[in-house]
């Protein structure tokens, strides 16, 4: 397998992850998320960069510069996910960039505002509701595919 280069990208509120709603999102922190998915990754042959943000402009900003050098990126948007068109058309702006939606919970299991996501049709993949796994399928697909 060649190697390949990963963007893992999470976005607002993930930086509390292990302190927001552990019911919800688990206790592991978003340090041990992002070493977890880095070993995996390199046990595979491939390298990650990983950043996090609370702020919709800086996670466009990254998927632009992804382009250049990743072949997939990682992506919880967290809450932009059920509204920002402006992380959707910056997806849709970078059509060989694959991009797998991750998320810790199973969304249609949870508030109804939850169920919809605009970067569905958008995006190479999908994984919700396995937890910390998902994020680690996510590196397995992107690679395979």
């Amino acid at each position: 397998m060649a190697a390949s280069n990963l963007l893992l990208l999470n976005g607002p509120n993930l930086n509390l992850l292990g302190e927001r709603e552990p019911e919800v999102y688990g206790t592991t922190t978003l340090l041990q998320l992002e070493t977890l998915v880095t070993a995996r990754a390199q046990e595979l042959g491939a390298t990650v960069r990983a950043y996090q943000s609370n702020h919709e402009g800086a996670l466009i900003d990254k998927l632009h510069e992804a382009r250049k050098w990743s072949q997939g990126v990682i992506f919880n948007p967290g809450a932009y996910t059920h509204y920002s068109y402006a992380l959707r058309d910056a997806i849709s702006s970078v059509p060989k960039l694959r991009v797998v939606e991750v998320h810790l919970s199973n969304l249609l299991e949870r508030e109804p505002f939850r169920h919809l996501s605009v970067i569905a049709d958008v995006v190479a993949h999908r994984i919700m509701g396995k937890g910390i796994a998902g994020y680690l399928e996510a590196v397995e697909w992107l690679l395979k595919h």
